[in-house]
C-alpha cells in the first residue's frame, strides 16, 4: 500500500510539469516546421523573389511593347517603324536585299 501511495503521488506531481512540457514541444514543433511556421516562411520569400524578379520581366516586356505601339499612333506616325511592320505582316522586300527566313 505504501509503494503505490508512493508512485501515484509522484505521478500528480509530475503530471503538470510533464504535460507543461509536452505542450512546450508541441509548440515549438508547428513554430518550426508547421504550415505557417518558419520553414514555410522562409519557402514564402524564396518564392516572392521569384515572382518579383518575374513581374520586372513582364514589367519591361511590356514597357517595350507600349513603346512600339506608341510609335504605330497615327498623329505621330514612325514611318521606320510602318515600314518594318509592313515587312514582317506582308513579307515585302526591296529588290536589292537578301531576305534569310530562320524559321
Amino acid at each position: 500500500m505504501n509503494l503505490s501511495y508512493e508512485i501515484r503521488k509522484r505521478i500528480r506531481t509530475s503530471a503538470g510539469p510533464t504535460f507543461g512540457l509536452l505542450a512546450i514541444c508541441y509548440f515549438s514543433y508547428h513554430l518550426i516546421e508547421g504550415d505557417r511556421g518558419l520553414f514555410a516562411y522562409l519557402k514564402l520569400q524564396q518564392e516572392m523573389q521569384v515572382q518579383n524578379a518575374e513581374l520586372q520581366l513582364s514589367t519591361l516586356e511590356k514597357n517595350k511593347l507600349e513603346k512600339r505601339v506608341q510609335l504605330m499612333n497615327p498623329e505621330n506616325l514612325d514611318l521606320d517603324m510602318l515600314e518594318e511592320r509592313a515587312r514582317k505582316v506582308l513579307g515585302l522586300a526591296h529588290p536589292d536585299e537578301v531576305v534569310i527566313y530562320t524559321k
